[in-house]
């Protein structure tokens, strides 16, 4: 059975987090069920039957609380945004961000970074989400006294365009520059109002909630959509609802959508597993586990073996952001969050890969198994629509079996060489 050992090791270059926590999240994972919406295959219910209140059970926190880590302002954070989410019913996830909803989204965007920035600076303080709330508040009282015109008499079009030219030009926020992988500080709000460059998902929050502070205030009294570009180059802009048209639909964030593309951003960002950009995350972690095969399989050259020794090494002494192997501890947290979003069912695969690459084979059986149940009704055996489908569903069974197998050993939970990477309090920079 040794050989079995051998096969079910994540990768040359695996994270691992002490699994001492393990044990008790396991009989939570056992009272968990996935109950499938009529409405959609990808949507999902993940409730414990021990407590209804309580999400399926995840890794992060209780595994770097095990390893001496304080993760108080990470839980405040991520509880936070628990509660923000909560709030939106069906209808208002699929309104434009520009409405005015139960959530606040520009808080849900930061408690997102304050969680994150809890996971990595180990700071003694949280991250001041109130003041950045302040700021955006500044920056709409701002364009109030900047305008001089009288904002309830003028059109529509002078308005918007005024907010543009007060936004993009007196205040000089920008597009980040386009890259193959975006700096992470312009995917987090805080960091966005700080530099004023970001991503246009977040000038595109930043736009909208100006524009719901000037509603509240009684200056805008029309309903106004957010074009928010998909290219490289354009920024988001506002025009009339009146004047919308149905080729603009993909280009307008909803409630759910802003948040989902926030984090799934953070995630490809932190992915450890970067090459084959062409691959989806989920089969660019399979291959680094050795769960695909086959003539669509690309031989790991000698330099990126080296690159993985290398970026093993710089792990062990407490650097995260390698360029091969990214940031485990923010990428689990993004998947984690998109699980509770509760949008798209592959996000359950995602995660279980994670944690099959951090050891927690456990766990990972039992999100991949999730996945699985959630999935069987909406594809038919044997027949997808690609081969990057067909890819993804034959890794997934190389997956199961490989588990499967892993725990059919005494004593195999965890990896024999258990390097602990989450131990280290070193600084991530």
């Amino acid at each position: 059975m040794n050989s079995i050992s051998t096969t079910g090791t994540a990768s040359s270059f695996l994270l691992t987090f002490s699994s001492t926590s393990s044990s008790s999240s396991s009989s939570n994972f056992s009272k968990s069920q996935i109950y499938p919406s009529s409405s959609s295959s990808s949507r999902f219910t993940c409730r414990n039957q021990l407590n209804p209140r309580e999400d399926l059970p995840f890794i992060l926190h209780d595994t770097l609380q095990t390893s001496g880590i304080d993760i108080t302002h990470a839980k405040d954070a991520r509880e936070g945004f628990c509660s923000q989410i909560k709030r939106l019913s069906k209808i208002e996830r699929q309104v434009s961000i520009a409405i005015n909803a139960s959530a606040d989204l520009a808080k849900t965007a930061l408690l997102i970074a304050a969680e994150d920035d809890a996971l990595v600076s180990h700071s003694s303080v949280p991250l001041p989400v109130k003041s950045f709330l302040e700021r955006l508040d500044t920056l709409s009282m701002g364009f109030v006294s900047h305008y001089s015109l009288n904002l309830r008499s003028a059109s529509p079009e002078l308005f918007l365009d005024g907010l543009e030219k007060y936004l993009y030009g007196y205040k000089g926020f920008r597009r980040a520059p386009a890259t193959d992988l975006p700096e992470s500080r312009d995917l987090y709000l805080h960091s966005v109002l700080t530099h004023r460059s970001g991503s246009a998902v977040m000038l595109s929050l930043i736009y909208s909630e100006i524009l719901k502070m000037l509603r509240m205030w009684g200056l805008l009294n029309y309903d106004v959509e957010i074009y928010c570009p998909r290219d490289e180059v354009h920024f988001p802009k506002g025009y009339l609802k009146q004047k919308s048209k149905l080729s603009d639909q993909p280009y307008i964030l909803t409630q759910q959508s802003l948040l989902v593309e926030i984090l799934r951003s953070l995630k490809e960002v932190f992915w450890p597993f970067r090459y084959d950009p062409g691959r989806s995350l989920f089969l660019r972690a399979a291959c680094a586990a050795k769960c695909i095969s086959g003539p669509n399989t690309a031989e790991e050259t000698a330099f990126e073996r080296a690159s993985t020794k290398a970026a093993q090494h710089r792990l062990e002494r407490g650097v995260w952001t390698s360029v091969r192997l990214g940031d485990m501890r923010r990428a689990l947290a993004a998947s984690e969050r998109l699980i509770l979003l509760d949008h798209d069912v592959d996000e359950l695969r995602d995660y279980s890969i994670l944690l099959y690459h951090c050891g927690f084979y456990k766990e990972s059986w039992h999100y991949l198994s999730l996945y699985k149940n959630s999935t069987i009704s909406s594809l038919k055996p044997n027949r997808y629509s690609s081969k990057l489908e067909q890819m993804e569903a034959d890794a997934v069974e190389e997956l199961k079996t490989r588990l499967n197998l892993i725990l059919m050993e005494d004593n195999c939970t965890k990896p024999s060489d258990f390097r602990n990477s989450l131990e280290s309090h070193s600084e991530p920079w």
